[in-house]
């Protein structure tokens, strides 16, 4: 089967699902709404695994963490509230299995079954991570001062956003290492379309030798380059609710970034075209696959996921041969 005129048989890509490609428009998280969206997310999905592409998927899982953190708000005096890193296992086997069903649907339409499957993974953290010792990535829903404050009382960390109330805010530490990527890749050598990392995967710490979970939650995008490393692929796409990353954004100047490098792109970054908690880590991710010897990066919109594969739509981020491939970037 072709898309767009060109095969991709055997080629490795990753696609990194944003959190639009599990929620309704409206931002509904309800099981009927996630159902949907993850539905309609999978026909790109399996447009380039008919194609001929080795597919792993990862996704984002911010909505569901979010609906589990209001179950411990909710129900802290009658059962005892779960840590951040149950959360992520809970919502990459929900969202997996999901997927699951749907890709395989899907696959089926178009005459070119495959197995599908989702590894509950795990990803390796630094306890000495400075982002342990100023907690400032936001989570869950807003809620009122009294709210939070019983909250803090438990010895959470909570931040006042202006009028729009108090929100949870815990580490974001660096992912170092994708620890369950070697039972991912025999799966994905073995044909499989393969679910992993999702939510950025649960996060480990080392300590006396021994993993244990930690109250964190771990980027999606970072981790997802990551992971795209240690499985070979190829290309790397980031799919999110935007066509591509903007320069300027919200400036009189804004435009569309087309095509780029890691090296033009971190000149960007560092100029503050790239907001922190948005593009800013889908930017980072990209730069670092393609200067680390990933051949293409696409930040581009699901609907666009075929051509952005193959260097047609969103922004394209490819290395010039010989001058930007030799960066290692973890």
């Amino acid at each position: 089967m072709t898309w767009n005129g060109g095969t991709l048989n055997g080629e490795r890509i990753l696609i990194a699902l944003g959190g639009n490609a599990m929620t309704a428009p409206d931002g509904s998280a309800a099981p009927d709404a996630q159902a949907a969206a993850i539905e309609a997310a999978m026909d790109p999905v399996a447009d380039l695994v008919a194609a001929g592409a080795r597919v792993a998927l990862t996704h984002g899982n911010g909505p569901q963490v979010g609906n589990l953190l209001i179950k411990n708000q909710l129900a802290a005096g009658v059962v005892p509230p779960v840590p951040l890193d149950w959360c992520g296992a809970q919502t990459q086997a929900t969202v997996g299995v999901m997927i699951m069903n749907s890709l395989e649907r899907a696959l089926a339409a178009r005459g070119a079954a495959r197995p599908v499957s989702t590894v509950v993974t795990r990803t390796l953290v630094d306890a000495s991570d400075p982002g342990f010792t100023a907690p400032a990535k936001p989570i869950g829903r807003y809620f009122p001062e009294e709210e939070a404050r019983r909250a803090m009382a438990r010895g959470e960390a909570w931040k006042r956003f202006g009028d729009r109330g108090w929100r949870r805010v815990v580490a974001s530490p660096e992912p170092l290492e994708i620890l369950d990527a070697p039972a991912a890749a025999v799966l994905l050598d073995a044909g499989h379309v393969v679910v992993a990392a999702g939510g950025g995967g649960a996060p480990v710490v080392r300590v006396d030798g021994t993993l244990r979970g930690v109250e964190a939650v771990v980027d999606k995008d970072l981790a997802a380059q990551l992971l795209a490393r240690r499985l070979g692929a190829t290309t790397l796409v980031i799919a999110t609710d935007v066509e591509s990353a903007m320069v300027g954004f919200g400036t009189p100047r804004a435009r569309p970034l087309h095509r780029t490098t890691p090296r033009e792109l971190a000149e960007l970054a560092a100029a503050g075209h790239f907001a922190g908690g948005s593009m800013g880590p889908k930017v980072e991710a990209v730069r670092r696959f393609v200067a680390s010897g990933g051949r293409r990066a696409a930040i581009a919109s699901l609907p666009r996921l075929g051509d952005a594969a193959h260097g047609k739509a969103g922004t394209i981020i490819e290395a010039r041969p010989g001058v930007e491939t030799d960066e290692q970037s973890s």
